[in-house]
């Protein structure tokens, strides 16, 4: 499972609650007051800086509308109902939602043109969005290739937009009331593993190490709960590219223990860790010979492509 899919996991909770929020548009307390006047504090109180509220509707028509777009569980047919929506409602916060999802939707179905062209419309709506930020990040590190003739601009945008979400992560994540602070802790620590992860994968392909196994580390180390392998693993492949044989090597069993042999990313932690231990003098496993020449790194999809585990 990608570790997007995880955050998506996250998000998709905390959108649902946002959207049962948003659904008591347009929230007109019953004094006839208005809603930022209520829970005023008294004189002298000390004021916490005030957190970002979930996007809302201003009227009921608007919010019918919304939930009748938000329905689509295809990605195109999506696109189409949140363009349709906006095209209504040029004004409605609620278009972030639809953007939002739909950036998701196309994101688990592997399009990374549409996944980066609608985060590209969240961003429009929100520069400051660390989901988009992150999501379009990820995508650039993903896809940018050496032949592109405008491969070091797209690394530019894409450190820039990671650390940007780094930036934004704890101010600008609209939390729904009542969510659960577990949800909202494992959303933004999920979120910053994926910032540095993406600014550690554009370091590598830059041939940068020393930078991407800082970034790589730190991805771990947003969300030690959850360590992602193919991070595990490509903090070893940063650690090998510096000749730093015996903390890859640790790295890489670690990388083993948390993925299946079976796998894309499995496999490719075990010739690491084999490639390792030969260079380092320890027995290998007779199962699982090092097919890797002695001399060069395990043969795995490099980081701008990560693979599932």
């Amino acid at each position: 499972m990608k570790r997007t899919a995880i955050i998506l996991g996250i998000l998709s909770f905390a959108v649902m609650v946002g959207a049962q929020t948003t659904g008591a548009a347009p929230q007109t307390p019953a004094t006839g007051q208005p809603a930022a006047a209520q829970g005023t504090p008294a004189p002298g109180a000390a004021t916490a800086p005030a957190a970002k509220r979930p996007p809302q509707a201003k009227t009921q028509p608007e919010f019918d509308a919304y939930k009748v777009a938000a329905a689509a569980t295809d990605a195109a047919a999506l696109e189409k109902a949140a363009d349709d929506f906006a095209t209504k409602f040029p004004d409605s916060e609620l278009r972030l939602l639809l953007y939002k999802s739909d950036m998701h939707l196309y994101q688990n179905g592997n399009n990374a043109e549409k996944t980066e062209a609608l985060g590209r419309k969240v961003l429009a709506l929100d520069p400051d969005d660390p989901d988009a930020l992150t999501t379009v990040a990820e995508v650039i590190a993903e896809r940018t290739r050496d032949s592109d003739l405008d491969k070091d601009q797209r690394y530019a945008d894409g450190l820039k937009m990671a650390e940007h979400a780094l930036s934004t992560i704890d101010t600008d994540i609209a939390v729904p009331p009542n969510t659960p602070q577990d949800k909202v802790d494992a959303f933004k620590g999920g979120m910053r593993a994926q910032a540095y992860s993406t600014m550690g994968t554009i370091e590598y392909n830059k041939n940068n190490f020393p930078a991407a196994q800082e970034n790589f580390q730190k991805a771990i180390d947003a969300l030690p709960s959850q360590p992602y392998a193919p991070d595990v693993l490509r903090l070893a492949l940063a650690l090998d590219k510096q000749s730093k044989y015996e903390d890859a090597l640790k790295v890489a069993n670690r990388a083993v223990e948390l993925s299946q042999e079976n796998t894309m990313i499995g496999g490719s932690a075990r010739r690491e860790r084999d490639r390792l231990l030969a260079l380092t003098g320890h027995p290998v496993p007779a199962a699982q010979p090092s097919a890797t020449p002695q001399g060069q790194p395990a043969q795995t999809p490099p980081p701008s492509q990560p693979p599932n585990k």
